[in-house]
């Protein structure tokens, strides 16, 4: 069944709690679970079951990363809303790389930019409202503003605003070598 899916890697408690009632209250209404996008939203071929059962050969060599987060910045083209990385881009970008081939391969619409986003479709309130409350309410955030990309979730949209969770896929754990 062909259908629009991504990859993406939900932000983990409490940062990935704080990030969704900021998402809720920058746009009402907004129930989208803070995420990270590894592979942006495409039309697909093939099923499901083909695309997570790849995805999970995929990911089973590739290690897990720490991410940090970065200023609150904008998409000009599009007006969306979204943290920056401070740390693990290129860690994403090489992710979003090996995973964007075969049956998950799709031209990205824009060049593939790491990001989290916190707002888009906004609603009534003006946009540098929500721009400036963005900026106030991370500057308040006390929260490390870090977290490690553990696993990989294959998501389907549903309708213009849901997505559906398909399969959650574990990277492989980082091993440290100890030395003498």
């Amino acid at each position: 069944m062909a259908g629009f899916f991504a990859v993406v890697a939900y932000i983990p408690d409490p940062l990935g709690s704080f990030l969704n009632g900021l998402r809720a209250e920058l746009v009402p209404g907004c129930a989208l679970r803070s995420h990270l996008t590894i592979l942006p939203p495409r039309r697909l071929a093939s099923g499901p079951e083909t695309l997570s059962e790849e995805l999970e050969r995929l990911v089973k060599e590739l290690p897990a990363f720490e991410v940090g987060l970065g200023d609150v910045e904008v998409f000009d083209s599009t007006g969306v809303i979204y943290l920056s990385l401070a740390s693990g881009r290129e860690n994403v970008t090489q992710l979003h790389d090996a995973l964007n081939h075969g049956v998950l391969f799709a031209e990205d619409p824009f060049p593939f930019h790491p990001h989290v986003t916190i707002a888009q479709s906004l609603g009534p309130l003006p946009f540098d409202e929500v721009l400036a409350l963005a900026r106030r309410r991370w500057q308040e955030c006390r929260l490390p503003r870090q977290f490690t990309v553990a696993e990989l979730t294959l998501v389907r949209n549903v309708n213009p605003f849901c997505w559906e969770d398909l399969s959650t896929h574990a990277l492989a754990p980082v091993t440290l070598l100890r030395t003498a």
